[in-house]
């Protein structure tokens, strides 16, 4: 490094990352084996401990934003590099007494060098009563978690509430963009009660009757409050009971029941979960109680909302519908991510609809798993994620990534390649249920989630695997030339990154799209649009606010993007070269139309060599 551009370095550094010193530099060249886990976990603990040495910590109760610069202010680094000869000074002044010290070398966490900064890869963690706690949320973060999950199935709306504001505490006090996803609970289709409150054994080969006779139910029949059961399903159509475990098949119908074969007999119990993988049930997939849930994610401003029980395109349409009569001045809603979990999702085009009118997919493998043979999961969770990357939608895969951490510190290998699959198949993100959010093991599953990242990224494979399967952009729009002319340019004069001045995030999902090799810096005056590209693969956003982006004079949007690079550690030499794009006149949707290759050390810097 040259002098100059290593005391900016350092300095943006200080402003950036208020982490606590202590973790062991010998992690970051452990590789992704246990041992190098081992490391890893032994650094949060001294960097846990250093940290309670250091005075005490406020509780979830009293925790506040700290007073140092918040999220996206413009003083967060601005100000910062204001400063640098000065902090220059000090820094040589010390590095000269360093230098003549006989003592053993001060540990640093310097976060641009981390593994939790360098994956391209995102992490969803659920929060639940394990991950509660502003320490808990914080140490999330810092193992890896980019998109906070509230679970609107479980706790009241207070608690969700408590939970956003923490994390906004965390995204100020880091100054960097996270997403905040809430999950609507979706409609839950299950069966009456029964006589005997131990419930009934059913054998295989007998009838059993589902009807519309409230009555407590007996070991030949029992109600099923749901109408739309009893008039969707026909002769020879599968119902599942209690998450697959019994099986039975329609044989026959009439007015307000069905007559089923047992086909895989068990216990059923109390109001047991029924699927209809057969089926297309003409019921709206948001409740009153989901409906109710999104007005409230609405009011608190959540980034992401995921919608459960999608059955066809239609569903994606009346969710919208209702979030924009919310708000219709709103130029920012909150983003919706479907979740595939019916078979009908895949019936004819269907798939390829929904995809276009969501803005991303989670591939919801619990009810998919039980609705679908389990041979047939792994090929649809390639086949939703090859269609999210061809019409460059983020997609996440979740259910039991990580099943085993909820009891253990460590995952089993079945879970470790479960997740490394993901990831080859080109997800953008992975996530982590009740591992995070009711486990013994939050922390330690997101870090291992992160590893396993690192890991497969680090592979050689990885790289071939996604150039096998990059998808082509045929709009034939100037923004989707720009894009590919910056890959090849980035890959060509070998550049650390691609940047992108964007205002609503479009140009940063494109680039994503065609996974370049180079990290993806998307420049946004819009929080929004920095938490709505947290998930997105390889996307690095940053908020820079209005006032800190002239936008009337170009050379000093570059300088600013040559600052925020060396701020996220995307940089290290004055040499380093970034590939610039943006779109004028700025803030135009699709307005892409301008590339530029500029040296770390500034615009005005050109050396001949280069």
């Amino acid at each position: 490094l040259s002098p100059a551009l290593s005391f900016l370095l350092l300095a943006a550094t200080d402003a950036f990352s208020p982490i606590s010193s202590g973790r062991p530099s010998t992690i970051l060249h452990g590789g992704g084996g246990m041992d190098a886990y081992d490391a890893q976990m032994a650094a949060i603990a001294q960097n846990q401990k250093l940290a309670s040495s250091s005075g005490p910590v406020s509780s979830v109760a009293t925790a506040t934003a700290t007073p140092s610069p918040g999220y996206g202010s413009a003083s967060s680094y601005l100000d910062t590099l204001s400063r640098t000869d000065a902090i220059a000074a000090d820094m040589l002044n010390s590095s000269r007494k360093a230098s003549t010290a006989a003592s053993a070398p001060v540990q640093t966490d310097n976060f641009k060098s981390s593994p939790r900064w360098r994956k391209k890869t995102k992490q969803l963690a659920t929060l639940g009563p394990a991950s509660s706690s502003f320490e808990m949320i914080e140490k999330l973060f810092l193992a890896g978690a980019d998109v906070f999950r509230l679970n609107f199935s479980h706790g009241e709306h207070a608690q969700k509430k408590e939970l956003l504001d923490i994390i906004r505490q965390v995204e100020a006090k880091y100054d960097h963009p996270i997403a905040i996803l809430g999950d609507l609970q979706g409609p839950k289709i299950r069966t009456g009660t029964f006589a005997n409150p131990a419930g009934e054994m059913l054998q295989a080969g007998q009838i059993f009757r589902f009807d519309s006779d409230e009555t407590p139910g007996t070991a030949q029949r029992v109600f099923l409050p749901h109408p739309e059961i009893l008039e969707a399903s026909e002769v020879g159509h599968v119902l599942l009971i209690d998450d697959g475990k019994v099986k039975v098949v329609v044989v026959g119908k009439g007015a307000g029941y069905l007559d089923c074969e047992v086909v895989v007999g068990g216990m059923i119990k109390d109001r047991k979960g029924v699927n209809t993988p057969d089926s297309i049930l003409e019921i709206s997939c948001l409740t009153p109680k989901d409906r109710e849930d999104l007005d409230y994610m609405l009011s608190i401003g959540v980034d992401w909302v995921a919608l459960s029980f999608v059955q066809r395109p239609e569903d994606i349409v009346e969710i919208k519908r209702l979030i924009m009569s919310y708000n219709p001045n709103n130029a920012n809603p909150p983003r919706i991510m479907a979740k595939i979990e019916k078979p009908s999702c895949f019936w004819g085009d269907n798939l390829k609809r929904i995809v276009d009118l969501c803005d991303g997919i989670m591939v919801a493998r619990g009810d998919l798993g039980v609705e679908c043979q389990p041979e047939d999961v792994p090929i649809l969770q390639k086949t939703i994620i090859d269609e999210c990357r061809a019409q460059g939608k983020p997609s996440v895969v979740a259910t039991q990534m990580m099943e085993s951490m909820i009891e253990s510190p460590t995952p089993t290998r079945a879970e470790a390649s479960d997740a490394a699959t993901a990831i080859y198949d080109g997800a953008d993100a992975i996530m982590l249920s009740a591992e995070s959010a009711a486990g013994a093991y939050p922390e330690e599953s997101v870090l291992m989630q992160q590893r396993i990242i690192n890991r497969v990224e680090g592979d050689a494979h990885y790289s071939k695997y996604l150039q096998a399967t990059r998808p082509k952009i045929t709009d034939g729009s100037t923004a989707s030339a720009i894009i590919l002319a910056a890959r090849s340019v980035a890959r060509n004069v070998n550049a650390k990154c691609i940047a992108s001045f964007s205002n609503r995030g479009e140009t940063a999902r494109k680039a994503s799209m065609k996974r370049p090799e180079q990290p993806i810096l998307a420049i946004s005056p819009l929080k929004e649009t920095c938490r709505h590209l947290a998930m997105s693969w390889g996307v690095y956003p940053e908020y820079c606010p209005t006032e800190n982006l002239n936008t009337d004079n170009f050379r000093d949007m570059l300088r600013t993007c040559c600052e925020i690079t060396l701020k996220k550690g995307l940089v290290s030499e004055d040499k380093d070269l970034i590939v610039v794009t943006a779109g004028f006149p700025f803030g135009t949707p699709g307005a892409a139309n301008i590339i530029r290759v500029i040296p770390a050390a500034g615009p005005t810097f050109w050396d001949e060599t280069l």
